[in-house]
């Protein structure tokens, strides 16, 4: 049998460890990635392979040759652009003319591939992926097969909200050529993305083989292979290891030197002609290569450190990768999470402060502290992108200089000469982190179209209506005051997607950002009349009849909350000639961000006062001006979910029959409203940024909301828009001549509950694993989380996309029996784990 090496990696998670080398070329302890796995596969027996290659080609092929020296034969199959990773195979078909095995380069693993391909000939399929059961499955392909191991769910890197399973595609596979029919030759095609789920769509015979007792990691990131090289020295990986045991855990390949007085605790890896000067300590997992010196009193924690590179006396390095030919003086001190590229010398008594990166042949001066990458920053974060876009306290997580990077990270996913649309609210703060993003554009040959401060859902518009490429908004957070949200939106408005998140956080983590010479440099500039040109399209989606109906026979209360919405709104409300009652219309950005006693006040207030003025509603905004609270013409506050039934009854009765799109943990009062005017509800994400991506997809969908205030009418424009939202609501009520009372006095009661468990990130995708196989037959659509049927009840467990945690909501018969849901629903996933 011949196997496929799958060696193109470029490795951009991994630098600056991969500037110098491919991916499948980083070593693990005592030999490269890819080694390890030609020893696993002369485990097996399989010597006849076909490497594929694109990425610093020749590295592989110097190294290993026609693998003679290692026991197998090599064929090469080198791609001259990035084929993916079916493409790639597809690239050496001429040379595969028998069932065979394809193996990524650049995982460890001891998976047992005869086991796998006796598993695949007994099945007799077309293709069989060994899987894997893993704490954090987001990064891989998330895979489900039935009892006889028919793969029957697929899905790559998803999010928390679609996860339903921790069982992933390790990217070992067992195929018959007959899969080539698949993949398109000379194009870029991926296994995982394309041609599998297109097998799966088809019905064709698709196997998953899970291995329990294998050990299997992608190492794709630093912290990823910091943890395999542990692993490997801890003897969890049943390959051959170099060298012998010299004692304890200390391994030793060829000649070692090792002072009387040195301290060494295990497991250790020492590389042939390695030295350990007096005094020494070092306390593993510590990997120590060839020809490396680690002199006098020099005190080495957990750290790696790859061959002939020199550690000074008394210097101190603590959880961190040191790469080829480094000089790490006397008395310097390096910390937890730095990586040292090839050829740097760090001088004497530095200090590399934790999570620095610093890139290959950079000299750091004596006595110098080194906080951020040398030459563009570091940054430790989990993930760049949460659920808000990028999120951090001021000044401590979102610098200026922090800012700079993100906009030279944004701008380099743009051509040159693109533009971006950039805005904020009317605080102090986001003016200072708008300007540093201001900063990175142009720098990368982007042109800037800086609008100043508008209500998030105007700059949205705009992007659109102005040709911008995309959009910034940055603004204070409206749940913490130290904290800032970075929005980002694609070139019609909508927050990007998660294939752009991924792009942008490439770009960051790897540092790698476009600079553009003298005469590309970007323009900044301030486009005028902006407010007009949403304003005419605002008036243009609004009815001729609606706005006579309107004129001189609405009343509204209105509470701007001293944000921008002033700014806007109280012009279009004179061009309706409606009767307005104005509340903290002051902008005030000292008043911006208020405590939830301070709104809750604010919405006392509201109510007191409309039913006085005989108003036919009350509204108070977000400070961005998307989220709208109403108040009813007889003082009552509506909830999220009344609020957004109301509107739902209101446009199913205006526009009869048609298409409304609710979440998926939307009440079933909502299929009540649509029976009784033939209209339909669709289920969407609980998310904002899915809800607007889903209505701009849908531009015939009547309306889009939630429970938060979020309403969206795709027939203007499809994202969150409290200005159009509440007068959206006066030209349905005007037109009907009804009382918003009287509509949420006929709406369906529900009976709803929710709660919150916690949850360590490792279990998530093991729980909701369980979940889906032990409620298989009782799941309704899987959207966001998994919604279990219950009969007249359900309940949803949807694990938060940003924290250790999972929501419970539950709809059931009564108050009391949703509660009940909730609180059996919340001590199960509390069990699993």
């Amino acid at each position: 049998m011949k196997a496929v090496v799958m060696a193109g990696g470029e490795g951009s998670r991994l630098r600056p460890l991969t500037i110098n080398r491919p991916k499948p070329m980083v070593p693990l302890a005592d030999r490269s990635v890819m080694w390890h796995i030609i020893e696993l596969l002369k485990q097996h027996g399989i010597t006849e392979l076909i490497v594929t290659l694109q990425y610093l080609a020749n590295v592989i092929q110097d190294q290993f040759g026609d693998g003679s020296a290692f026991g197998v034969h090599i064929a090469y199959s080198v791609e001259e652009t990035p084929l993916g990773t079916a493409g790639s195979v597809k690239n050496a078909e001429h040379l595969l003319d028998a069932p065979f095995l394809v193996i990524s380069g650049d995982a460890l693993t001891d998976i047992d591939l005869t086991a796998l391909a006796q598993f695949h000939t007994a099945k007799g399929g077309l293709a069989t992926l060994a899987l894997k059961h893993v704490s954090n499955p987001l990064e891989f392909g998330v895979i489900i097969a039935d009892e006889d191991g028919r793969v029957t769910q697929f899905l790559e890197k998803p999010s928390w909200g679609e996860l339903f399973s921790d069982t992933v595609n390790t990217g070992v596979y067992m195929l018959d050529p007959a899969v080539f029919d698949y993949i398109e030759k000379e194009t870029a095609v991926d296994w995982s993305k394309d041609v599998f789920p297109a097998m799966l769509a088809r019905d064709e015979s698709l196997f998953g083989y899970v291995t329990t007792d294998g050990y299997w990691t992608d190492v794709g990131t630093l912290q990823e292979y910091m943890r395999a090289t542990a692993d490997y020295l801890a003897g969890k990986v049943k390959l051959p290891r170099a060298g012998q045991c010299i004692y304890g855990e200390v391994w030793a390949e060829g000649e070692t030197e090792i002072a009387s007085d040195a301290q060494l605790h295990g497991p250790i890896f020492l590389g042939h002609g390695a030295k350990i000067k007096t005094g020494v300590v070092v306390y593993g997992p510590s990997v120590i290569r060839d020809y490396s010196v680690i002199d006098a009193r020099a005190t080495i924690d957990r750290s790696i450190i790859w061959r002939n590179s020199y550690v000074g006396e008394g210097a101190e390095l603590r959880g961190a990768i040191v790469g080829r030919q480094c000089n790490i003086k006397s008395r310097a001190v390096v910390f937890e999470g730095v990586v040292i590229g090839d050829q740097t010398v760090v001088n004497r008594g530095a200090v590399i402060q934790p999570d620095v990166k610093i890139w290959p042949s950079k000299q750091i001066d004596e006595g110098a502290t080194v906080a951020t990458n040398l030459i563009w920053g570091s940054q430790g974060r989990r993930a760049l992108f949460g659920r808000n876009g990028v999120t951090g306290l001021v000044n401590v997580d979102i610098t200026p200089e922090f800012c700079a990077k993100l906009g030279a990270a944004y701008g380099g996913t743009f051509k040159r000469g693109a533009t971006v649309l950039i805005n904020r609210d009317a605080h102090y703060t986001p003016r200072m982190l708008k300007r540093a993003i201001q900063t990175g554009l142009p720098s990368a040959g982007v042109n800037v179209g800086d609008v100043r401060t508008l209500p998030i859902p105007v700059a949205r518009y705009l992007v659109h209506a102005i040709g911008a490429d995309g959009g910034i908004h940055v603004r204070l957070s409206p749940f913490d005051s130290r904290v800032v949200d970075v929005k980002f939106f694609d070139k019609d408005g909508i927050d990007i997607d998660t294939a752009m998140e991924r792009k942008i956080e490439s770009s960051f983590f790897r540092e790698d950002y476009r600079r553009v010479y003298l005469d590309e440099i970007g323009r900044i500039t301030y486009p005028r009349d902006v407010e007009e040109a949403y304003i005419s399209g605002f008036f243009a989606a609004i009815r001729k009849q609606a706005l006579d109906a309107i004129a001189n026979n609405f009343n509204i209360v209105v509470d701007y909350a001293n944000a921008n919405a002033s700014g806007i709104l109280p012009d279009i409300l004179r061009r309706l000639r409606c009767g307005t009652v104005e509340l903290n219309a002051i902008f005030d950005e000292a008043k911006l961000f208020q405590t939830a006693q301070q709104f809750e006040e604010a919405m006392d207030q509201l109510m007191a006062i409309v039913p006085v003025l005989h108003a036919e509603l009350g509204v108070r905004f977000d400070t961005g001006g998307e989220k709208i609270f109403l108040v009813d013409n007889q003082g009552r506050r509506l909830t999220g979910w009344q609020m957004l039934a109301a509107a739902a009854e209101l446009t199913l009765r205006c526009y009869g029959a048609g298409t409304i799109a609710v979440p998926v943990n939307a009440p079933r009062s909502f299929e009540a409203i649509a029976e009784r005017y033939g209209g339909t509800i669709v289920h969407t994400p609980a998310n904002l940024s899915a809800m607007m991506q889903h209505a701009a997809q849908h531009r015939e969908y009547l309306l889009v909301g939630d429970s938060s205030g979020n309403l969206i009418f795709p027939s203007f424009y499809p994202v969150v828009d409290g200005l159009f939202a509440i007068v959206k609501l006066m030209e349905l009520l005007a037109l009907q001549q009804l009382k918003l009372s009287d509509v949420v006095a006929g709406l369906p009661r529900y009976h709803m509950a929710r709660t919150r468990v916690a949850c360590r990130w490792e279990n998530k995708g093991k729980v909701m694993r369980i979940l889906n196989e032990q409620y298989a037959e009782r799941k309704l659509e899987q959207i966001d989380g998994i919604k279990i049927d219950l009969g007249g009840e359900w309940v949803l467990v949807q694990p938060d996309p940003d924290g250790p945690f999972f929501h419970i909501f539950a709809e059931g018969l009564s108050d009391e029996h949703a509660r009940v849901l909730t609180d059996k629903y919340a001590a199960l996933v509390t069990n699993l784990q």
